[in-house]
């Protein structure tokens, strides 16, 4: 069978996905035609019911639980590796009303975390993830939200930490940071969407007991990425949720939803999130 599958070219998820998608594993008949893009572009694909199988932010999942579920393998979900909020010049976190505030997407996590720590920021700005360092530098905005590998470069260029977004949350809840999830259309037959489900954790399993396989299809979709980079990314957002949610990883996205429809961020989902 042909399947739609969407994820970034991000080294976490190039590596999670590589073994199902270059014949590495069994498939189980499984074929996936790829669509490569970023996240928040993944977002609006989802909005538009164009893929069957894609990575998409936890928060977007929010709006599309009428039409997808989530898978239990494949999250990017964790301790430590939440998103950063940062700065040209010092900002306490009480001086952040009023300031213009760059994000990576009206519908990533990490705007969702940012909502429910600063929920008075009224002037926030869209951008490409890559850009928001330049977009701070240049001063267009006065702090941004920054994501993936650039956790790893804001400091070499002079960018200062005004609050990490992953400690908030991690102590306001004591759980890991929901960050992105793979989600399947609803539409699809049951034994269709467990099978997908089967074969990704398989592949995620194959990717952490064999790292140097995935090498060439990581390197080739980050080839501006230094490669001690792209491993710090790699051990930074794939991890033992990678391969199962497990209980854990189902209480820190149910708590999410929890705090964000009591904050009237967006209203109730739809029942049934997760493929079972």
């Amino acid at each position: 069978m042909d399947l739609t599958l969407g994820f970034s070219t991000c080294p976490n998820d190039t590596f999670i996905f590589d073994a199902m998608v270059n014949g590495r594993i069994d498939t189980e008949g499984l074929r996936f035609q790829l669509h490569l893009s970023d996240v928040e572009e993944l977002n609006q694909l989802a909005f538009s019911s164009a893929l069957d199988i894609t990575k998409v932010s936890y928060h977007a999942f929010a709006y599309l639980s009428d039409a997808y579920q989530l898978l239990t393998a494949g999250s990017a979900l964790g301790f430590g590796n939440g998103p950063l909020l940062i700065s040209k010049h010092k900002i306490y976190p009480d001086e952040l009303d009023g300031l213009k505030i760059a994000i990576p997407g009206k519908y990533t996590t990490a705007n969702l975390l940012l909502s429910i720590a600063y929920p008075n920021l009224r002037q926030k700005m869209e951008y490409l993830f890559s850009d928001i360092e330049e977009v701070i530098l240049s001063g267009e905005a006065d702090a941004g939200v920054i994501i993936h590998e650039n956790r790893f470069t804001y400091q070499a260029k002079g960018l200062k930490k005004v609050v990490d977004l992953g400690e908030f949350w991690e102590h306001e809840t004591g759980l890991p940071i929901p960050l992105g999830g793979i989600i399947i259309k609803r539409s699809l037959p049951r034994e269709i969407s467990l099978k997908v489900n089967r074969v990704l954790g398989r592949s995620v399993r194959f990717a952490l007991e064999n790292p140097n396989e995935s090498l060439p299809f990581v390197k080739k979709h980050a080839q501006a990425m230094d490669e001690s980079v792209m491993r710090k990314h790699i051990e930074l957002y794939v991890n033992e949720f990678s391969a199962d949610l497990g209980s854990l990883g189902r209480e820190a996205i149910t708590v999410l939803y929890n705090k964000s429809i009591e904050k009237s961020i967006f209203p109730p989902l739809q029942p049934s999130w997760f493929i079972d």
